[in-house]
């Protein structure tokens, strides 16, 4: 639709009508008889010289093409928009980083699978995780490999096709064969100082307990839970393991409880789908809608058209007074 920007400029309109009717008009002195000797024959004669004026007149053509250019002019000035449909753009609310456990232990077979045979466990997260981030269609989604230490393979992102491309390219040991979960949390909050959305949410997934990490994994939540992560962690190992093959489920659910988030333990592939679908439904989809409609500017229209309207009159009125003129000589 059309409308103006500033329509309270069309109270202009009036405003020559104003300033004839209330400007006094320009006086200007001039000798009505150009003689060198003017004074000393009004003298001999006995005649007083008067003032007098001399109003030169418009005709009706030039004050309707004056007035209606005039009308343009503050047409322009009010600003002539042509605003075109709405458009609308949806913003993630919600930045959800995802950690897995790349240690050498996520190669053991000892996955349950549906059908009852036993995959390795590697297998089980790269299926479940890639049909998580392919729901999560309107959050940015972020992935970390851990091993001897974290990694980012991807950072914050709406290509989710690219997301599950890496998770399916995923190897057991690619980060090597220890198990750093708090350096994994450290790089996570590191990564999410970089994004400004209200809702940052970490899933961490890991099978043993951590062996290599600088940062000690409570220390790394303490810091994670003053800037506003939630933690979710998800263990899929053998709680009653010894050594470093051993979940430390106890720490992971302090870690979880201390941020706000929950702790699942997955013993098999069902259940580690299971625990996807609850993350799924708990962290719902949060997105803002900002919308907004285009505007084109029109106001160049009038305003040439007045120029133009000007232009012609006057070459055209002038055309015809020197044409007249020439005829009378």
């Amino acid at each position: 639709m059309y409308e103006l920007d500033l329509p309270w400029l069309l109270l202009a309109l009036p405003a020559p009508l104003l300033v004839w009717w209330l400007w006094p008009p320009h006086r200007e002195t001039a000798a009505s008889i150009r003689l060198p000797f003017f004074d000393a024959v009004a003298k001999a004669s006995g005649v007083t010289p008067s003032e007098g004026s001399v109003v030169p007149g418009r005709s009706w053509s030039q004050m309707m093409v004056e007035g209606l250019a005039w009308c343009l002019v503050v047409l322009a000035l009010a600003r002539p928009q042509y605003v075109e449909p709405p458009i609308e753009k949806r913003e993630p609310q919600r930045d959800i980083l995802l950690s897995l456990d790349l240690s050498q232990s996520m190669d053991t077979r000892d996955f349950p699978k549906p059908d009852g045979s036993r995959g390795s466990r590697v297998d089980a997260v790269r299926a479940v995780v890639s049909d998580f981030v392919e729901r999560r269609s309107g959050d940015r989604i972020g992935l970390i490999a851990f091993g001897d230490a974290p990694y980012p393979l991807a950072p914050f992102t709406m290509d989710h096709a690219l997301v599950r491309t890496l998770i399916d390219g995923i190897v057991p040991g690619m980060a090597g064969p220890r198990t750093a979960v708090g350096d994994s949390v450290g790089l996570a909050i590191r990564m999410f100082e970089k994004t400004a959305v209200p809702e940052k949410v970490l899933v961490l997934l890991t099978d043993g307990n951590d062996t290599a990490s600088k940062m000690p994994l409570l220390k790394a939540a303490e810091i994670a839970k003053a800037k506003g992560i939630v933690i979710h962690a998800v263990g899929i190992g053998d709680p009653q393991a010894t050594g470093e093959d051993k979940l430390d489920a106890a720490t992971l659910q302090k870690i979880a409880a201390d941020t706000g988030g929950r702790f699942f333990f997955g013993e098999d592939q069902a259940a580690l789908a299971t625990i996807y679908a609850t993350l799924d439904s708990i962290t719902p989809e949060d997105q803002k809608t900002l919308s907004w409609r285009p505007r084109r500017e029109l106001f160049h229209w009038p305003l040439a058209a007045a120029a133009l309207l000007l232009g012609g009159y006057y070459l055209v009125s002038g055309g015809v007074g020197l044409f007249r003129r020439r005829a009378a000589a």
